[in-house]
């Protein structure tokens, strides 16, 4: 018999377990240079900077952190649908 109270427990653990991972992506940077173009991103996909032969270009930045994020959203969502069968 399935038990309610051990699948709030391991859904409550694995709450915990993703905002560590997340607040751990948080912290690690990864840049790439390549072509003239330096990109500078989080471990959680932000992008924090990209430079265009030597040119700051924070416009670019934001527009693919948009795109990053809706697609997150967008993959959230098709997640939470299969998950409700």
């Amino acid at each position: 018999m399935i038990n309610p109270f051990d699948i709030a427990n391991n859904l409550k653990k694995l709450q915990e377990q993703s905002k560590k991972l997340q607040q751990s992506l948080q912290q690690e940077e990864v840049t790439v240079e390549k072509n003239g173009v330096v990109v500078r991103m989080r471990g959680d996909q932000q992008i924090l900077e990209i430079i265009v032969d030597g040119v700051y270009e924070p416009r670019i930045a934001e527009a693919i952190n948009e795109a990053v994020k809706k697609t997150q959203e967008l993959a959230a969502r098709k997640l939470l649908q299969i998950s409700q069968g």
